[in-house]
């Protein structure tokens, strides 16, 4: 019964997180307190929630650079800890690597099923069908949200003893195949993101974080803060400018003659 509920509460805040726009219901600051209302335990869910959110805050797609499926990694990783009653170190122990493992499972869906979708899509496309098109685009959604509550409800049913035999029984090879991945993918996000949006007037700023990073050792938030004031005084100076510009137009308009001084 308990893997039935979790198997539709995931099911719920994946499509919510995916239908209604990206509204983080998927995180696991959202996900702990309503597996620990499911097990009977809601103070631990939301410590281990936000314990887990600590860990994932960071974690977001970045260009071509998908995180971990963080909605399985956080649901089981907090039913897990508060099953076994032993607190955040057993979720944070299984998070991570049931959400690698999910996400193999989600792009294997994106690879193997969603394509067919989208081809009936184009052929509806073509008929001039919309109902068709949306359809087909629910269907890929509904299928993903299905996935990732399945794969919720059926590893708390088997345990997470199980869970862990299968993890440890991936080859090493294959383990370390996907930490160096892991690495790779955010500096590829980046670079692919950054193909996009530097330019030569953004570039210096770029640098000048970096510098401030890597010789002053700031830490991000200090970082971000000085980042908002910087903008926030190129904004004011770039709009000085613009009413300054504004008013010699108006004077040249008008012909009148400029002061001496």
């Amino acid at each position: 019964m308990t893997a039935l509920l979790l198997f539709i509460a995931a099911l719920l805040m994946g499509a919510f997180d995916l239908f209604v726009g990206r509204n983080m219901f998927n995180r696991p600051i959202m996900t702990g307190w309503v597996v620990g209302l499911i097990l009977g335990d809601m103070t631990q869910g939301i410590i281990i929630g936000a314990t887990l959110e600590l860990a994932f805050i960071g974690l977001f797609a970045v260009g071509a650079a998908i995180p971990p499926e963080i909605l399985s990694g956080g649901m089981l990783g907090t039913a897990f800890a508060i099953a076994s009653g032993t607190g955040t170190s057993t979720a944070l122990l299984l998070a991570f690597p049931i959400a690698s493992l999910a996400l193999i499972l989600k792009n294997l869906y994106m690879i193997l099923i969603a394509p067919s979708l989208l081809h009936k899509a184009d052929r509806y496309a073509e008929k001039g069908s919309i109902r068709g098109v949306q359809t087909m685009h629910i269907f890929i959604g509904t299928g993903l949200s299905l996935l990732l509550a399945a794969i919720v409800g059926i590893s708390f049913a088997i345990g997470s003893t199980a869970v862990t035999n299968l993890l440890n029984s991936i080859p090493e090879f294959i383990q370390n195949g996907l930490q160096v991945a892991t690495l790779i993918l955010p500096a590829l996000g980046f670079a692919l993101l950054g193909r996009l949006l530097i330019s030569k007037r953004v570039v210096p700023y770029f640098f000048i974080g970096f510098a401030l990073v890597a010789y002053l050792e700031l830490p991000v938030i200090a970082i971000a803060v000085l980042g908002a004031m910087v903008a926030l005084i190129m904004t004011n100076l770039n709009g000085n400018q613009m009413q300054v510009a504004g008013t010699d137009n108006q004077v040249l308009e008008g012909g009148e003659d400029d002061e001496d001084f």
